[in-house]
C-alpha cells in the first residue's frame, strides 16, 4: 500500500508513538510504502524544531534533523507538481495532495480536519492513522 503521511501524523509518530508510529513500523513489515516530497520534508524539519516541541524532542534523544534523516531512509521521495488549483485552505495541505498524486498513492493519512473533510482527492482516500492501520493490516 502506497501512502503519504501528513506532517502531523509523522510528528505524532516520532514524538508520542502509538498508532501513528505503527504506520512507520508497517514499512518494515512490507505492508506499506511511504512517499514524501522535498516540501513535506522541509515542513517536517520546521515543525519538529518549533519551541512547543522542545521537551518531546529532547525525550526522543534525537534532533529534528536526525529524525527527518531517518524518515528519508524509510520513505520514497517524489517530485511534485503544483496543483492547478488550490484545494485546501492551507497551502501546506495542498503539498500533501500534490505528493499523493505524484506518488500514485493508495492513501493519504492525516489528522488535519481540513484534509479529512475532503474524504477523497483524485480517487485517493484521505483517512486517519487508525483507519490506515486497519486497512494495511487486513
Amino acid at each position: 500500500m502506497r501512502c503519504v503521511l501528513d506532517t502531523n501524523v509523522l510528528v505524532s509518530a516520532f514524538l508520542w508513538g502509538g498508532i501513528p508510529a505503527r504506520l512507520i513500523e508497517l514499512t518494515s513489515e512490507s505492508e506499506m510504502q511511504l512517499y514524501t516530497s522535498r516540501a513535506l520534508l522541509d515542513e517536517l524539519v520546521e515543525v519538529l524544531q518549533r519551541r512547543k516541541f522542545t521537551r518531546p524532542m529532547q525525550a526522543t534523544g534525537f534532533t529534528a534533523n536526525q529524525l527527518v534523516s531517518h524518515y528519508r531512509r524509510l520513505a520514497y521521495r517524489v517530485t511534485t507538481r503544483q496543483l492547478t488549483q488550490r484545494i485546501s485552505r492551507d497551502a501546506d495541505d495542498d503539498q500533501v495532495l500534490a505528493c499523493a498524486l505524484a506518488a500514485k498513492a493508495d492513501l493519504i493519512v492525516s489528522g488535519d480536519r481540513d484534509l479529512l473533510t475532503l474524504k477523497v482527492f483524485g480517487n485517493i482516500p484521505i483517512v486517519t492513522a487508525a483507519e490506515a492501520v486497519l486497512l494495511a493490516t487486513k
